[in-house]
């Protein structure tokens, strides 16, 4: 979403809402939050072109958010925002992820995202780990490309994919590429906070029901 040239990745979490990173729906230049017509979600966006599109309508940031060229630990805890969007997607046997808020250090994960400057960007899944959980942050070996900022890392449990985290940055740890993800034990349950206080109760019941069961 953004800018016409700007690719990210991100998850469903509920039938009207996406999870992805804040600098996903953020003006680089000037650090303020698109308005909900400059983004749109594609679902299952694959080979085929996607199986669904989705409007933003309204879109939440993680109040603590400050968009900066530098990554740091402060900046990755807080990259984390929610997209309601303007009709339910339900079609195609789309459905939302559950989530995983206590990944352990050494467990495997799975990122899938896109990869930026294709014209019809393949889903790429990557196999990796759980380095190090530190300062609400998730780093992993995972090596990744611009498309995968605000993609899921999965955790499989029982064969079940389960969100662990969402892809902040990539940076080096001791000469390793490595991703760092927002841990969404705390930084999540901050964002929903913020999105009781303006959503309706019946989204508020939706998300409820996706993200505790």
């Amino acid at each position: 979403g953004g800018d016409l040239d700007r690719l990210c990745s991100g998850v469903l979490i509920s039938d009207s809402h996406v999870l992805t990173a804040a600098h996903c729906v953020v003006n680089r230049s000037n650090g303020t939050v698109y308005t909900p017509n400059m983004i749109q979600f594609l679902a299952g966006w694959g080979n085929e072109g996607a199986s669904a599109l989705g409007q933003a309508h309204q879109i939440f940031v993680h109040k603590s958010y400050k968009f900066s060229h530098t990554v740091s630990d402060e900046l990755v805890s807080t990259d984390i925002a929610i997209i309601e969007l303007l009709t339910p997607m339900n079609a195609n046997g789309i459905r939302p992820f559950l989530f995983n808020r206590s990944p352990a250090i050494g467990q495997k994960i799975s990122i899938i995202s896109y990869v930026e400057k294709k014209l019809e960007p393949p889903l790429i899944k990557k196999k990796c780990k759980i380095l190090t959980i530190k300062n609400r942050i998730i780093v992993s070996n995972c090596v990744v490309d611009f498309g995968a900022s605000g993609a899921p890392i999965f955790t499989e449990i029982n064969g079940e994919l389960m969100i662990a985290s969402i892809v902040s940055a990539k940076a080096k740890v001791n000469g390793e590429d490595v991703s760092l993800g927002v841990s969404l034990d705390g930084p999540l349950n901050e964002l929903l906070d913020q999105l009781r206080k303006v959503s309706s109760t019946a989204q508020m019941e939706k998300l409820n029901t996706f993200i505790y069961n």
